[in-house]
This record gives C-alpha cells, structure tokens and sequence, in this order.
C-alpha cells in the first residue's frame, strides 16, 4: 500500500515519497509534508535552474540558492 501524504505544495492527498530524500529535518519534513509528484516537479525545476544559471554544485553559494529556491518551490511560492 502506498503512503499519502497532505502535499504542502499542491494541497491535496497525494502518495508520499519512499524515503527522505536527504537526512536530518529538512528531509525529514520534505518526506512528511511533500508528495512524490511535487518532489518530481521540484527535481525537473532545479534541474532547469542549474542549467540556465550555470550553477556549480561545488560551490556552497550555488547549493544555498538551490537549497533557498527549493523552500520557496515547496512552500508554493514559486
């Protein structure tokens, strides 16, 4: 049986992802608050937001604005 979960992003029941998709509580609170289509449409989003601002994932300041836009995405801002 698959897990749901109240997706924060698209507000509707929705089946949950297998794990988190990193440790500790942000990826703790992605697991319990977001569903797996809006975590495919986050993936498909950060990957254009690589691409067109050439980001290097090396550098931190890339991965806070990744991490910065990843919040605002989720939350529904984006």
């Amino acid at each position: 049986m698959t897990r749901t979960v109240f997706c924060r992003k698209l507000q509707e029941q929705l089946p949950g992802l297998a794990q988190p998709p990193f440790p500790g509580p942000k990826g703790e609170d992605i697991f319990n608050n977001i569903s797996q289509q809006a975590w495919d449409s986050w993936l498909a989003h950060q990957t254009m937001l690589i691409n067109e601002k050439r980001l290097n994932m090396i550098d931190m300041a890339a991965r806070t604005y990744l991490g910065e836009q990843r919040e605002k995405f989720l939350s529904g801002d984006a």
